[in-house]
């Protein structure tokens, strides 16, 4: 009997840091910016001499590496590019993604051995589509965020069978078709599709008649006003076995911006609900723990997209475009002595003395302990409270950790 192909989980790697902390708290792949050419200039991405490291680091571990390529690219972008791909061509990457049709060709020219994948930015939302990009050479597309699961499950059986199916599953959502959106380039001159969205989508709107400049006229589901284009975060992590089911390959997360607090607990929330998953399909519950596990780094609401219908505005959110942050990451575990039971700790947020903290890790449930001792690393003197950003410290655990195990306090 053949062994059944698992879905993928698929993390986001805004630099070095976040790819490892994505594969060592489980996920099968990570995807990445260069420092020129993804659609995410604010977050850290990836020197030449960091992408070899971070592309060694994944495959070391089992993991593959993704970088995305995808700016809809304008005519002063096609030579630095073409430099650009013939730098990055020996380096192993398992495959580029890609939205811009004459980037397919180019990077086909440069290196035809490359797997190309399509970005959600393609906007492919038919199996006519997916056959097109299929004679192109595309071996996956991520699909666009605006189909419903009928949608899915009709597309997969239309498109040829070795094109695999890649689809957002956890993160924010953007107001435009797949995020091509022109708010933002129009409003303050930074295009979304070239990396520097602004998020206009999350700012608080009034009307303004023509005749009447400078009277505002709020658009109020309440006295705070409200945010008429912001969505709710897509969270599919209940409905796992639908995802598999439907014929997705690959479950992508978003947030190549986010810390590597929220990468991690993400990615340790869905790799736990996949395995479960597969590890006894027919007997498979949802935990409701897991969800717990999401609420507690940084989000907004959440909410289904369009995968079992059209979002209704029970998904959108009029009152803030505020995030529910309920708990801190407060350190990070460099090192750990089994005999003694001290860890050594990166601070990332105050820590006291007497704090109730949660200690977790890859592959592991959290626990709660307070904390009793603490010193300064460097001077080996005990301290109460530890309020220096990344200070080293020497923290009694009540339990066994690693490096990469994570502390964080409710607030």
């Amino acid at each position: 009997m053949a062994e059944i192909k698992k879905m993928e989980l698929l993390a986001p790697a805004g630099d070095l840091e976040k790819l490892k902390i994505a594969v060592v708290y489980g996920a099968d792949a990570v995807y990445f910016g260069g420092e020129l050419f993804s659609l995410r200039a604010g977050a850290g991405n990836f020197t030449i001499e960091e992408m070899k490291e971070g592309v060694e680091f994944a495959h070391a571990h089992g993991a593959k590496a993704y970088m995305a390529l995808n700016i809809f690219a304008h005519n002063e972008d096609i030579e630095p590019l073409t430099e650009y791909l013939n730098t990055v061509k020996e380096i192993p990457i398992d495959a580029y993604i890609v939205s811009d049709p004459g980037i397919v060709m180019l990077l086909k020219e440069i290196n035809p051995d490359a797997e190309i994948h399509l970005s959600t930015q393609a906007n492919m939302t038919n199996y006519v589509t997916a056959k097109f990009w299929a004679k192109q050479g595309v071996k996956r597309i991520v699909l666009a965020r605006e189909l419903t699961f009928k949608e899915i499950i009709e597309l997969r059986k239309e498109m040829p069978e070795d094109v695999e199916i890649e689809a957002f599953v956890h993160g924010a959502m953007c107001i435009s078709y797949s995020g091509r959106c022109l708010l933002s380039n129009f409003m303050i001159e930074r295009d979304a599709n070239r990396g520097q969205c602004a998020h206009p989508c999350r700012w608080k709107y009034s009307l303004v008649e023509e005749k009447r400049p400078g009277e505002y006229y709020p658009v109020e589901e309440d006295g705070r006003g409200t945010y008429i284009l912001n969505s709710r975060d897509l969270c599919m992590i209940e409905y796992i076995p639908q995802l598999i089911e439907a014929g997705i390959m690959s479950a992508k997360i978003e947030g190549r911006m986010k810390s590597i607090f929220y990468v991690a607990t993400i990615v340790s929330a869905y790799r736990k609900a996949i395995d479960a998953y597969y590890a006894d399909p027919e007997n498979y519950k949802f935990n409701p723990e897991w969800m717990k596990e999401l609420k507690k780094v940084s989000h907004r609401e959440f909410t289904t997209g369009f995968y079992f219908d059209k979002p209704t505005n029970k998904d959108q959110n009029y009152q803030t475009s505020a995030y529910t942050r309920d708990y801190y990451f407060t350190g990070l575990v460099k090192d750990y002595d089994p005999e003694t039971g001290y860890a050594v700790v990166e601070q990332r947020n105050k820590m006291n003395i007497g704090d109730e903290i949660e200690v977790f890790g890859p592959y592991t449930d959290h626990y709660v302990q307070t904390l009793t001792e603490m010193y300064d690393l460097e001077t080996g003197e005990p301290v109460e409270s530890a309020p220096h950003p990344q200070q080293m410290l020497r923290i009694k655990l009540d339990k066994p950790v690693k490096a990469d195990f994570m502390l964080r306090k409710k607030r």
